[in-house]
């Protein structure tokens, strides 16, 4: 039976335990020495109406949902980040997956869950985990979207015959669950600005974290790793690339990233904003 979101204390103890963990002193270079550094920049984007749709489960026919690869491949042997997206009603069969995925619902209301388990909505900004080889089924309200990792592919659907327990414990959190950090209990946090962030979860050597900017944001996120993944999970963000000062506007879905450290100048448009980011290093937020 997976964890219950009414059962989710310990759960949000334990986010506050690795926050704390997570934001212990931290060596992030100056705007202008990372700036040195950046000679090559390889900052990226990818609107939400760019993103490429394809049958997740073909054998479903016109009934499957929809994935859009963010990054990876879904069909090979790496870390991918892709959206899934569902109609109205839709209901899968009981089945298992042969890899652990995690998940944030961005857009409807999804339920996941065991076979037997009764159906909890989980809105926008909530999140789940799927063991690999655990029985479970999805189901949704409204055109819904999720966003689905992994850590390695391929990302398969298998029959609950050859469903096993691998030892991991799946998770729902509600998004009125999720512990959020200012700047008083992070440094990952410029003093001066009112951002927030969520550590979700750690493993592969990436950590997964959500960042909440203000509404009235107009700054910077500085990455020093080789791996920045981030998805806009509410609101809408505008993005100005270094390599030629072009700012393009991302809405839900919407899609930035790096491999190498990294500056990303980014702004609220009207309402605050929610991102979805995967790192392997550490981040920096300022405000201008």
């Amino acid at each position: 039976m997976k964890v219950r979101i009414a059962n989710t204390i310990r759960i949000v103890t334990l986010l506050i335990l690795v926050s704390c963990i997570e934001s212990k002193p931290i060596k992030i270079k100056t705007e202008n020495n990372l700036s040195e550094q950046i000679q090559n920049p390889t900052n990226n984007v990818l609107l939400s109406s760019e993103i490429v749709w394809e049958k997740l489960n073909p054998a479903r026919g016109d009934q499957s949902p929809q994935a859009g690869t963010l990054w990876g491949d879904r069909k090979g042997k790496v870390a991918t980040g892709f959206l899934a997206k569902f109609v109205d009603g839709f209901s899968s069969p009981p089945h298992i997956h042969n890899a652990t995925y995690r998940a944030v619902v961005i857009r409807g209301s999804i339920h996941n869950d065991d076979p037997e388990a009764a159906t909890t909505w989980m809105k926008p900004g909530s999140f789940w985990t799927q063991p690999l080889g655990e029985s479970h089924i999805t189901v949704s309200k409204g055109e819904s979207i999720a966003l689905v990792e992994i850590d390695k592919g391929p990302y398969l659907v298998k029959p609950i015959e050859e469903s096993f327990d691998n030892g991991e414990k799946p998770v729902n959190i509600d998004a009125s669950n999720v512990v959020w950090l200012n700047s008083e209990k992070t440094n990952w946090i410029d003093s001066e600005s009112k951002a927030e962030l969520s550590f979700l979860w750690e493993g592969s050597g990436s950590k997964v974290l959500f960042t909440k900017l203000p509404k009235t944001f107009n700054g910077t996120i500085k990455s020093d790793g080789n791996v920045l993944h981030s998805v806009v999970i509410q609101g809408k963000l505008n993005y100005t690339l270094p390599q030629n000062q072009e700012t393009k506007t991302l809405d839900v879905g919407g899609y930035f990233s790096a491999t190498d450290e990294a500056i990303h100048t980014v702004s609220s448009v009207d309402n605050e904003v929610i991102l979805y980011m995967r790192i392997n290093g550490s981040i920096k937020i300022s405000e201008l």
